[in-house]
């Protein structure tokens, strides 16, 4: 029970990072809303002094009076007042030691600490204290309920070795029987045995010693909100080994996770039900009593007891396929013994489809499973993933350890794909291509997403995470080497460049927001684990890895690399483990470095001003934390360790000097370098930093984007760090505005999207006003020469990125209104419509969108009438996507509860709203509605998991009022969501900062709209 902490002093941070010291203000009684209970894994929110925290406890608790202390593994508070501090501690009765890092107060008490006493309290603390004395120790009025229940990790006197499991699926019931046979060793004498255990009822347990008699247990204590059960037994279970059995039976869900049913219509239209799986972070506990946690290994034998005409795939190769003698419609399949793996990487799937195979170059067999019909649409899949296998086995010098790897086609799928050794599991839309109707961006994705998936062969299933607090290394690496292993695949998708759009700049833009998070965070009771699977974890961990291996080039990447693989193989390890291994391997301080972008968040805003002495440029450079607020203004900003690299117009494309800025401020002489020479930092824009130049720097490279003299990734990150630079108050919007038209000869995909993103942003943001035509109109003159210089179908010698741009570029003259390419999109999709001449998939999204939003009531019948017709999910999502264009609020209301209706798929449905919010400000505050309206059905259908996270940052993000930002959290705290409490945030951040962006600048750029000479738009 919490009651209140009054101390003498406190420092309060304020939300412009600035500090404020306020005497005495906790001496005016108890935090008002921190006396409640405390239960595992929840979070206490209080209110004092205009200072807003949130605490959350996560103890592993010994038995106070045995020993003098409690154990707090994971107890963290956190506070939303700007820069704090960060641990671990060491907390006694009168000394707490902190390290400063988090701009949230992040106090995670991670060694043995004095509490028996019930009593303590925090009379102060200040970033980069190294300890804080605790004067009223005894007078502090937390109480410490000695009957709260608090978060522990699995006690680890008994240990699985290996799983004998063997379930029974009912297809029909949705329902499943499982038998357990667990070899264990008990390493310190008990008589319970606790595990994870989630809507699973055990029907008998027992346990018999090796050589001795089985004990029954007499008791099962299922402990619901950790999901554990505790069996107990009558007498002591002695050390050593033994068998463990368990029978249970449990639900085949409906919620995309742990064991569930996943539905889908056969070619006659009937609906049925395969079995699938999906375990990670923390649901393997729902499909069999288990140690579910990444660092409790074991092998496992699996049995699936399944319908004779189903197929039946696990992680290993079948070894046995033999009648079940009960029942003559079933059969009993065996798979061989995994290796030593951890329970979330676990799989099964039992239901029906095809396959295509093939062996790679190393002889390992590859199958990709597909719906029954369409084997064909898995080849573009097979030979990807056989390029891969061997590409990872080279890069890693490990061979994959398993005789086989499946991909499988699953309909009704949360994620994008799931890793599980030798079984990963994917969206239809994720890894099936018809040469006929996917278009180009599907190719390109579905190869990005079999490269990331095999990348955790090795990295994460090989090697695996101690705990989820280095989920980013998983995700973070598996994102960046998919692009590498896509690189060698198809060279000619220029997809480093790629990056630098689709993660890079994506990262950056969450992680300027005072609401980001370290790369890094201490994850305590895994249900916080969802919030974390975000662009920090995948694309910023992507990011700065990619900077790594710049910075220690790829020769001592790969061998530090192999170090790591072979050292931890089958075992589990820490983000310090593999800086070790690379600092071993390139002799640089690889854990210094990385240190300082891991453990802190945000990044740094290089400021470079440039002198001429002779033939010499002599150039200044500071660092400062780029805030999307604006300036920082703290007293001290945090410090990265920047690797930077400078080149100049003589080498655009190379590095005349590298260097590692390790402070604040630093000089760097640049010699033989002429004074009609320009010179710019970050080439190739690896070096995970925004730059802003001096008007005379920037002056000098603004040349380089009309004549193309910039490389494409640098023309890319100069105007994103514009943007940036001007979205957070740094620089006029309206200089970006005159940026932006210097790419009228841009033909380079990358760059034309990320403008067009940019662009589309300012749109949003302007929709807001009454000068929403007037962008439209810019957006129009920009994208008109480029959209008359590629035109409507495709030339001689055209590729890959051709096809990309033409999409992309006519579905933005659309939906800005292009008479031109609004006739000609109408006339092509009534003849698509009419059977006369098909539409090719790469025009198909850019044609829906511009009819729609300009249509009706009878182009939306239409519209969903093709939905209804699609027979594969690739083009159903296509359309999905674009329906919340129409532009009437009556048709709005239909797509909307069109996204709820059987004929959306569960996952799908966030799609719809989501492009019903981001199509218009009509539809923004339509879907806003409907998500309140609906938000039981919707947080029941995704129970806490990242699809809700993503509905919300859909659903909200668009809005550019403080009216808006406390409606939406005042929503939230009457319906809380707490795996996407941090979304929330953000998203109340972003609508705070795009109300600010509005205010400050929405005037100059209407002038400025209004002013510039307008071309006729004709294609």
């Amino acid at each position: 029970m919490f009651s209140g902490i009054p101390c003498k002093r406190t420092t309060c941070w304020k939300n412009n990072g600035t500090k404020s010291e306020e005497e005495g203000n906790l001496d005016k009684g108890p935090l008002p809303s921190a006396s409640r209970t405390v239960t595992a894994g929840r979070k206490v929110k209080a209110e004092h002094s205009g200072c807003a925290f949130t605490f959350t406890l996560r103890p592993a608790v010994t038995e106070c009076g045995k020993q003098t202390a409690r154990d707090l593994t994971d107890t963290r508070i956190f506070g939303r007042c700007g820069p704090s501090v960060r641990g671990p501690f060491l907390a006694s009765a009168d000394r707490v030691s902190a390290l400063a890092g988090s701009p949230f107060l992040d106090i995670a008490l991670a060694q043995s600490v004095a509490l028996c006493a019930k009593r303590t309290a925090l009379t102060q603390c200040e970033p980069n204290s190294q300890h804080t004395t605790i004067n009223e120790y005894m007078n502090a009025n937390i109480a410490i309920n000695d009957n709260v229940r608090l978060f522990e990790r699995l006690p680890s006197d008994v240990r699985p070795v290996n799983y004998g499991l063997c379930l029974k699926p009912d297809l029909i019931d949705f329902t499943f029987e499982g038998k357990l046979e667990a070899a264990v060793e008990v390493k310190n004498a008990t008589n319970q045995i606790v595990m994870n255990c989630a809507d699973i009822d055990i029907i008998t347990a027992s346990y018999a010693p090796e050589g001795d008699e089985e004990i029954h247990a007499t008791g099962f204590n299922y402990q619901n909100e950790d999901e554990k059960v505790t069996l107990s037994f009558p007498s002591t279970l002695q050390k050593g080994t033994g068998m463990l059995k368990i029978d249970f039976v449990g639900e085949l869900n409906d919620k995309m996770k742990g064991f569930y049913r996943s539905k889908y219509s056969t070619a006659s239209g009937e609906v049925r039900y395969a079995a699938v799986t999906q375990f990670e972070a923390t649901d393997a506990r729902r499909a069999f009593p288990c140690w579910d946690e990444p660092a409790i290994k074991a092998t496992f034998d699996v049995i699936l007891i399944v319908p004779k005409d189903r197929v039946a795939l696990s992680n290993m190769n079948l070894i046995e396929r033999k009648p079940y003698p009960d029942d003559e419609n079933l059969v009993e399949v065996k798979f061989a013994r995994t290796p030593v793996m951890s329970t979330y990487l676990v799989a099964f799937v039992v239901g029906e489809y095809d396959f295509v195979e093939t062996r790679s170059a190393d002889g390992v067999l590859v199958r990709v499973y597909t719906p029954v019909g369409k084997a064909e649409q898995g080849k573009f899949a097979l030979e990807v993933a056989a390029k891969t296998l061997p590409f990872y086995k080279d890069y890693f010098n490990v061979p994959y350890p398993l005789p086989k790897i499946d991909l499988i086609a699953i309909a009704d799928f949360a994620a994008g794909a799931m890793e599980n050794w030798g079984l990963v599991t994917y969206r239809e839309t994720a890894l099936l291509i018809d040469p006929k109707n996917s278009c180009s961006s599907s190719r390109q994705w579905v190869a990005l997403v079999v490269g990331h998936e095999l990348a955790h062969q090795w990295f994460g299933n090989l090697v695996t995470m101690e705990w989820w607090t280095h989920l980013w290394l998983n995700e973070g690496f598996a994102s960046w080497i998919e692009y590498l292993c896509v690189d060698h695949c198809f060279p000619e998708y220029d997809i480093w460049t790629q990056f630098v759009s689709a993660d890079y700049t994506r990262a950056q833009e969450l992680d300027a927001l005072d609401n980001s998070h370290p790369i890094e965070v201490d994850v305590g009771h895994p249900s916080e684990v969802d919030e974390i699977f975000d662009a920090i974890s995948y694309s910023k961990g992507a990011s700065v890895i990619r900077m790594l291996h710049d910075y220690i080039g790829d020769e001592d990447f790969r061998k530090g690399m192999n170090q790591y693989l072979t050292k931890f193989q089958e075992k589990n390890a820490a983000t310090e483990d593999l800086w070790e291994s690379l600092e071993q391997a390139s002799g640089k301080p690889i854990a210094d470095v990385m240190s300082s972008w891991t453990k802190q968040m945000g990044f740094p805003l290089i400021y470079v001003e440039s002198e001429q002495k002779d033939d010499t440029r002599i150039l200044k450079l500071s660092q400062r934390k780029f805030c999307a607020s604006g300036p920082h203004n703290g007293e001290e900003s945090p410090l990265w360790m920047v690797p930077i690299s400078i080149c100049t117009s003589e080498s655009p494309a190379s590095a005349k000097l590298r260097l590692l800025m390790d402070k604040p401020e630093m000089t760097v002489a640049l010699e033989g370098v002429t004074s009609d020479q320009w010179v710019k930092l970050n080439p190739g824009t690896v070096g995970f930093y925004r730059t802003q130049y001096s008007p005379s720097m920037l002056d000098n490279l603004l040349p380089g984007i009309r004549d193309l003299s910039l490389q494409p990734v640098d023309r890319l990150g100069l105007q994103n760090d514009l943007f940036s630079l001007a979205r957070a108050g740094i620089i006029s919007t309206v200089e970006v505005l005159k940026v932006m038209e210097a790419f009228v000869n841009e033909p380079n995909y990358t760059v034309w999207s990320d403008l067009s993103c940019n662009l589309g942003i300012l749109s949003t943001l302007l929709s807001h006003t009454e000068f929403h035509e007037e962008i439209q109109g810019f957006i129009r003159d920009v994208f008109s020469p480029i959209g008359q210089r590629l035109g409507w179908d495709p030339k001689p010698g055209e590729g890959h990125l051709d096809a990309l741009l033409r999409g992309l570029v006519l579905g933005k003259l659309g939906k800005a209104g292009h008479k031109p390419t609004l006739e000609e999109a109408r006339r092509r999709f009534k003849d698509h419509v009419e059977g006369k001449n098909t539409l090719s998939a790469d025009l198909r999204s850019p044609v829906y969108v511009t009819v729609l939003k300009h249509g009706n009531a009878t182009t939306l019948d239409t519209m969903l009438k093709l939905h209804k017709q699609a027979d594969m999910q690739e083009e159903k999502n296509r359309i999905e996507r674009v329906l919340g264009a129409i532009p009437s609020p009556e048709l709005i209301h239909k797509v909307l509860s069109f996204s709820l209706s059987e004929e959306v798929r569960p996952q799908d449905t966030v799609s719809v709203i989501g492009g019903v919010a981001g199509a218009s400000k009509q539809g923004r505050k339509s879907a806003w509605t409907f998500v309140k309206e609906n938000w039981e059905e919707l947080y029941n259908r995704y129970q806490g998991g990242f699809l809700i996270s993503r509905l919300i940052k859909l659903s909200v993000d668009g809005f550019a009022s403080d009216k808006m930002a406390a409606e939406v959290k005042t929503f939230f705290d009457a319906h809380p969501a707490p795996s996407a409490e941090r979304t929330v945030q953000q998203c109340c951040e972003n609508i705070l900062l795009n109300a600010a962006w509005l205010k400050r600048d929405a005037d100059a750029m209407h002038q400025y709209l209004l002013l510039r000479k307008s071309p006729s738009s004709t294609v």
